[in-house]
């Protein structure tokens, strides 16, 4: 059984995509509410990850100080040297430990990516292949039932299946023999009954010769028909119900990319892709992350949000999910601010008053920048 990011999709985002779903119609509104549920459940670990960083961020000078003072006065003693550094970590905390949190939420959150990437949101592909031989060597293979891995399908609003592609008398065929691929669920049930079953649904399968078209041929109604000797592979298509539904300034919520194919601009992805770079931007400036540190780490800082937003540029992502990664980073950073604003214990108080006190005892180089915060308390 798989306890993975399939079982988590299935059981735990499905069911709350449905819940929302039934309460208002819009599987935009769903996939908002999605997000906001999972990144509430997950607030004790990324705040446990933003607390340590702001902790570290405070102590890391001093940290580094004193790391430098054991290597120096323990040079010769390795084992003396492990265990004051042990005591260190003990005193002030491991850096790591902040990466634990998000190692932790890791596997909710691709499930969570996953759930927004498949039906009813876009379109699922099946990969069928089929190896065709000559007609007189055709007795010679034991026929084995052949089926792809299985997807969750939606076949009309909030009802959906897993279901398989298969063919049935084995994906082995003679020069001149025909079969059919045939989707089904795992108790057997077709999906032109369930479509049946649901008058709403009107889902009809596609399918492409993606490999071999000289070797195979395939209709419309999913009839194989095995013409050369060969491999070939057929990709067999079920649309997704949602993934022509627009949400507010949405277009279409599986609509991929900023550039159409005839040339145009897709100006709500563009939008939402400029946005999230923004807020990585408004995230790091509240968490202090920008802030100080070596000239080259402020550069790194600046760059990122250009370069996560040109990655949806490279990489495009369907519009769903690209509003499901802005919704959870808007929370983050509201996230961010609330807890940037605790009070700090009193000895890391402490410290960051004494860092603040030679930070503005310093004199300024003539080459260095003084921010605006600081003009305005000197």
């Amino acid at each position: 059984m798989d306890f993975g990011i399939g079982f988590i999709s299935t059981n735990i985002m499905l069911p709350i995509l449905d819940f929302f779903y039934g309460i208002v119609p819009s599987y935009g509104f769903a996939i908002i509410a999605l997000t906001l549920v999972i990144r509430f459940g997950l607030y004790p670990l990324s705040a446990g990850q933003i607390r340590n960083m702001r902790k570290m961020r405070i102590t890391q000078p001093l940290m580094k100080e004193r790391q430098a003072d054991i290597q120096r006065r323990y040079k010769d003693d390795p084992t003396k040297q492990q265990e004051e550094m042990g005591k260190l970590m003990q005193e002030f905390g491991n850096p790591l430990a902040g990466c634990l949190p998000l190692l932790l939420q890791m596997p909710i959150l691709f499930a969570l990516f996953a759930t927004l990437r498949g039906s009813p949101f876009a379109n699922i592909n099946y990969t069928v292949d089929v190896q065709i031989v000559p007609s007189e060597q055709i007795e010679r293979v034991v026929p084995q039932p052949y089926a792809t891995k299985t997807n969750n399908i939606y076949v009309s609003d909030g009802v959906h299946y897993p279901i398989a592609a298969l063919l049935p008398g084995g994906n082995k065929l003679g020069v001149g023999e025909k079969t059919t691929i045939e989707f089904q669920t795992s108790e057997g049930k077709s999906l032109s009954k369930l479509v049946e079953q649901n008058p709403n649904s009107d889902i009809q399968p596609t399918y492409e010769v993606t490999k071999g078209e000289e070797r195979v041929k395939i209709n419309e109604d999913g009839i194989i028909e095995a013409l050369a000797p060969g491999e070939a592979t057929i990709q067999a298509t079920i649309p997704g119900i949602a993934a022509n539904t627009g949400f507010l300034f949405i277009k279409a919520l599986g609509q991929v990319g900023v550039v159409n194919d005839d040339g145009t601009i897709n100006y709500d992805i563009l939008g939402m892709i400029l946005f999230f770079g923004a807020s990585i931007y408004i995230n790091q400036e509240l968490s202090g992350s920008s802030g100080g540190g070596a000239q080259q780490q402020q550069a790194i800082n600046k760059i990122t949000p250009l370069l996560f937003s040109g990655m949806f540029l490279f990489f495009p992502l369907p519009a769903g999910v690209l509003m499901y990664i802005v919704v959870a980073n808007v929370f983050q950073t509201l996230q961010t601010l609330i807890l940037m604003r605790e009070p700090l214990p009193e000895n890391l108080q402490k410290l960051l008053e004494e860092q603040e006190k030679a930070e503005k005892g310093r004199e300024t180089l003539p080459f260095e920048k003084r921010s605006k915060k600081k003009e305005k308390t000197s």
